[in-house]
């Protein structure tokens, strides 16, 4: 699992540059100021997990067997795909329908975190 969070982890970094400098110079005097600052939280959140996601791979390979690193991991990936997703569309479109999604990529977000410091405090001696 280590190999595949390192590979979802470079493809969402690829992703938050090229998705940052679409932002900061393909939309930057065509959103208005409010949906241009959703739009780089969004940015933020994907590159801040892009790494935590990261770390977690290589963890995973450090310690293979340690679920707890697993699910902070699927966690991270659904978090990436619900919370800066939800922005950039919410962004994009004006769809307030979008905003309610984001809490949840949140929760994701903050269960992967809690996921990660408990097998840190389970598996690293």
């Amino acid at each position: 699992m280590g190999k595949t969070f390192l590979l979802l982890a470079a493809i969402s970094g690829l992703l938050a540059v090229a998705i940052g400098a679409f932002g900061a110079h393909g939309l930057k005097h065509r959103l208005a100021e409010d949906l241009m600052a959703v739009f780089q939280t969004g940015v933020q959140y994907h590159f801040y997990h892009t790494l935590a996601l990261l770390v977690v791979g290589l963890l995973l390979l450090q310690y293979p067997q340690a679920s707890l690193f697993n699910y902070s991991g699927w966690l991270m990936v659904a978090g990436l795909l619900l919370f800066p997703v939800s922005l950039y569309l919410l962004a994009l479109t004006g769809i307030k329908w979008f905003g309610p999604i984001t809490p949840i990529g949140g929760l994701a977000f903050i269960g992967g975190w809690l996921t990660l410091a408990m097998g840190i405090v389970k598996y690293i001696k």
